[in-house]
């Protein structure tokens, strides 16, 4: 099925409180900013005909960039900071939700410690270590990206599961080469664009939610394709975004059409996953991982297309 906002899946209760909060924000800004909303519609680009989206700002196209055709300039966003703060900004309501939870039951906690019993601080560390590993889950580290036109970068963080022919239909001769990576919670969960090219098509599929390295996690688990034409060649690569069974919320901004450049950050999964590259098989690749390897999103070159 086509994606019908960048996280497809279901929002989520902290996905559904941000949308509130951008309601409220909304009518907050018609009220006492008029100015500011009149100048920027007058610095919104693209069409969307009979436009079902609410768009103010940039803030407004989070959950549907890949299906509004409104847009805004770099130098026209206001809120383009965020993308420089080293955490995803897909996961920032998560985050912002989780620290004040994560106050207002520490807090009282270190108060109680203080004047009661030292004991208490047992539970505060414990918190604190979860709250840690829950913004480092959410880190986005600036990476450095190749430049080798003939290289194919790994789309995600974690380790290589597979290497090697897989059937799919869709490519020549219903055979691709395939290589897995595994995903886990400590590992960066922003995918990037492993080649440049163009965006085709973008599919989500429904799914159940086993472990990410279950060996039928990749036919069987909820997951999103997008399909590149690569930059030069034309050819055909294919990302597959799988979850697992901690991960129930893929995200994907991409549309199709869309001109991509490798490294180029385009979703996430959030918390453990799969990301899979393929492409056609062809006797010239110089294959740069094994199984069992270490790889970074963007910086880590999978392969090398021979001459």
């Amino acid at each position: 099925m086509t994606p019908t906002s960048v996280q497809p899946g279901g929002v989520g209760w902290c996905g559904q409180a941000e949308l509130a909060w951008a309601r409220w924000r909304r009518a907050w800004l018609r009220c006492c900013r008029p100015g500011y909303v009149r100048r920027m519609a007058e610095k919104r680009q693209g069409r969307c005909e009979a436009c079902p989206h609410d768009v103010i700002d940039s803030r407004d196209l989070k959950y549907c960039r890949n299906v509004c055709g409104y847009w805004f300039r770099p130098e026209d966003d206001p809120f383009r900071w965020r993308e420089h703060l080293g955490l995803a900004r897909a996961g920032l309501a998560e985050l912002v939700i989780g620290t004040l939870l994560f106050l207002a039951v520490v807090v009282p906690l270190s108060v109680a410690a203080s004047a009661w019993h030292a004991a208490l601080w047992i539970p505060v560390t414990a918190l604190t270590v979860v709250w840690l590993w829950m913004v480092s889950f959410f880190r986005d580290p600036t990476r450095t990206i190749p430049t080798d036109p003939q290289a194919l970068l790994s789309p995600a963080d974690g380790t290589v599961t597979d290497v090697g022919e897989v059937a799919e239909p869709d490519f020549p001769g219903g055979r691709a080469f395939r290589v897995s990576i595994f995903l886990s919670i400590f590992n960066v969960h922003v995918n990037r664009v492993p080649c440049s090219g163009r965006v085709v098509t973008v599919r989500y599929f429904r799914g159940a939610f086993l472990d990410a390295r279950h060996p039928e996690c990749a036919a069987r688990n909820e997951q999103l394709w997008i399909d590149f034409e690569e930059a030069g060649t034309g050819q055909p690569l294919r990302v597959k975004q799988i979850s697992g069974a901690i991960a129930r919320r893929i995200v994907c901004h991409l549309k199709p059409g869309e001109e991509v450049k490798a490294g180029d950050r385009f979703g996430m999964i959030k918390f453990g996953s799969r990301t899979e590259v393929l492409l056609p098989v062809r006797a010239n690749l110089d294959v740069q991982v094994k199984v069992g390897d270490k790889v970074k999103g963007g910086a880590t070159v999978l392969l090398r297309y021979g001459k």
